[in-house]
Order: structure tokens, then C-alpha cells, then sequence
């Protein structure tokens, strides 16, 4: 069974690092915008070109074919679903959409824009209808590994944002590098489970860019009854641990009193029963005060053990918010 989008990364994520790098046409908007992360917006505003738009937008078509991007992705990766978001294109969104894929090692985008018709494109999701001002969640149909999507709109139109929804393969370069962030989203770590993200996402604390705002970190509400709030995060492989930053950057009134974080290797496990193992994890670091507003960190002599890990939970006393997370380690092959 298919995981939930929660429980996914959106590998087609311009924070990430994905871009557009081949549009038939934006004349309105910019198909990069389509990537961003935030959610789409409305502004009753005008540009040189006409109404300023939150995402891809191309001109009428006044002849036949459709106009199409396409997307490098940040990793390779695999994808489950796709969300097509059209929010506030009413009179302007594309009737119908299809994606394609394709798995690519040619790094130079000139060489491949070039190439474009030569690749092994494959079918992601075949063409679907659209409606205006509406989100709209697809399965996607292959579960090959790709590197680059080919988004058709038919026949033109825009389209707010388009999340690509699945997990990065994780990289065996990466077994050659020392002190590396190893929960970074780019490296396939993911946000599991966590018991509270009412007003901030679990997953934001794995992007490697600052935050740009207390909305882009994970916050949890006002806590009324005992006990504390947590999140649990799988990392892309197992890795060693050498060194901890925590970040509580813009959280000022209601960054956590202290946190600390307990690990396992666990290379075998669902996300369902990973919460109810996660009561007997080791910890990796004890309860640790925070600041507001601060980077911290702690070096080898506060880690508890250098066990190879494959899951940690993060425990914050009582709530409140955290920008950013990082791990800095080593991945080490899995255990036979």
C-alpha cells in the first residue's frame, strides 16, 4: 500500500532544488514559480503582461499542440502521487494535464533540452481533466526512477503548483563524505510521524536553507495537559552521528524550554509501528535548555552513544517551534 502524502517528500520542491529548465512558454508566469513550496496566492495586481499570477501561465494558443515544461529534479527519485494545484485560475487553468519521466545521467540541461525528443520519456500520468481554482491528487502509474518530468497542459493555461510527491534514492556517493547533514531532505530523510503540527510542518526542520519565517518551521500548539510533543524522522540510510545544530530562529514567545533526541536502527519498519517502537528507543542526546532565536550546538562529548541509526525522535519540552535540524555524520553501509 501506498504511503501517505504526509509521509512523502514533494521531490519536485524548488526549495529543494528542482527547477524548470525547459518551458514552451510563460509569457504570464513563470514555470518555476509552479515549485515553490509556499502555498499560492492571490494579488490584485498587474505586470507589463497582464494579471500578476502565483504560478505557470502561457499566452492563448492561437495554433495547434499544447505547451509543456519540463522539470530537473533536485535527486533522483520516485514518485507515488502528484498534486495539480490550479488556485485562482478560474478562467485561465489548462482543461487537461499529462507528465511524463524520464532517467537521465546527462548533468549539462543544454545538452538535454537539446535531446529532448531522443530520451526514454515514460508515462507518469496519463491525460487527465483539470478544473479551475481546485486541487486535484493523482496516483502516479510508474514506479521507475527519475530525474527529469515533462508536464503537458492541454492546450495552454496555468497552473498555482505541482507537487511531485515520493522519496529520493538516496546517493551512494554520499558514503565517501564526512560530517554531512544527515536528515537533510536532500539526502531522503523524511518527516514519519508526530503527534502535533498545528501551526508548522515536521518536514520543514530537514530543509537545508535557513528558514524564511516562523511559518517555516515546525511548530506545535500551546500545550494544556502533560506531557510533551515529538516527531519521529527516517533517515535516507543509516549514518553515524557526530555533531547536533538546532535551530529555534524566529521563535521567540514559544520556542521549546528544552529538547532531546533518542534513535534506532531499524532498517526494516513501517511508519505505523515505528511510533509505538520509538517508546523503547536509546538516547542519542539527553534533555538539552534551548534559547529563543538561536543556533545551538552540540559537539560528540553530549552524544550518548555512535551507533548506526536509521530513526530518531526529536522530544520537545513541553511544544513550541523549531526551525531547523541537522545531523552531522557519516552513512555507513546497512548491517547484513
Amino acid at each position: 500500500m501506498k504511503n501517505s502524502i504526509d509521509n512523502l517528500a514533494n521531490v519536485a520542491s524548488y526549495d529543494l532544488g528542482s527547477r524548470v529548465i525547459y518551458s514552451s512558454d510563460e509569457f504570464f508566469a513563470q514555470a518555476n514559480r509552479m515549485l515553490e513550496d509556499t502555498d499560492a496566492v492571490f494579488k490584485d495586481e498587474y505586470d507589463d503582461n497582464g494579471h500578476w499570477m502565483d504560478g505557470w501561465e502561457t499566452r492563448r494558443r492561437r495554433n495547434d499542440g499544447n505547451d509543456y515544461c519540463i522539470i530537473k529534479l533536485a535527486e533522483i527519485s520516485t514518485i507515488d502521487n502528484f498534486l495539480v494545484d490550479t488556485s485562482f485560475f478560474k478562467g485561465n487553468f489548462p482543461p487537461a494535464v499529462s507528465i511524463k519521466g524520464c532517467f537521465s545521467k546527462n548533468g549539462n540541461d543544454e545538452e538535454f533540452i537539446s535531446n529532448q525528443d531522443t530520451q526514454e520519456w515514460f508515462e507518469l500520468l496519463e491525460q487527465s481533466d483539470l478544473q479551475g481554482d481546485n486541487q486535484e491528487l493523482f496516483t502516479c502509474i510508474s514506479q521507475k526512477q527519475v530525474s527529469h518530468l515533462k508536464v503537458d497542459i492541454y492546450p495552454d493555461g496555468g497552473i498555482a503548483r505541482l507537487r511531485a510527491y515520493g522519496s529520493i534514492v538516496f546517493n551512494e556517493k554520499l558514503f565517501k563524505e564526512d560530517n554531512i547533514n544527515v536528515i537533510s531532505a536532500k539526502t531522503g530523510a523524511k518527516a514519519v510521524s508526530t503527534n502535533n503540527e498545528f501551526f508548522g510542518k515536521l518536514k520543514n526542520i530537514l530543509k537545508d536553507s535557513k528558514a524564511l519565517n516562523m511559518g517555516d518551521g515546525w511548530e506545535t500548539r500551546r500545550r494544556r495537559e502533560p506531557g510533551y510533543d515529538w516527531g519521529i524522522i527516517e533517515l535516507g540510510n543509516s549514518a553515524v552521528v557526530d555533531n547536533i545544530m538546532i535551530d529555534t530562529n524566529f521563535f521567540k514567545g514559544n520556542y521549546p524550554d528544552s529538547f532531546s533526541i533518542c534513535s534506532a536502527y531499524l532498517p526494516n519498519t513501517t511508519p505505523s509501528s515505528v511510533i509505538t517502537q520509538s517508546i523503547f528507543w536509546e538516547d542519542l542526546i539527553s534533555s538539552q535548555k534551548l534559547q529563543m532565536n538561536k543556533e545551538h550546538y552540540f559537539d560528540k562529548s553530549f552524544l550518548l552513544h555512535n551507533k548506526p541509526i536509521t530513526h530518531i525522535r526529536i522530544n520537545i519540552f513541553p511544544d513550541g517551534g523549531v526551525s531547523r535540524l541537522k545531523l552531522f555524520g557519516k552513512f555507513v553501509k546497512e548491517e547484513v
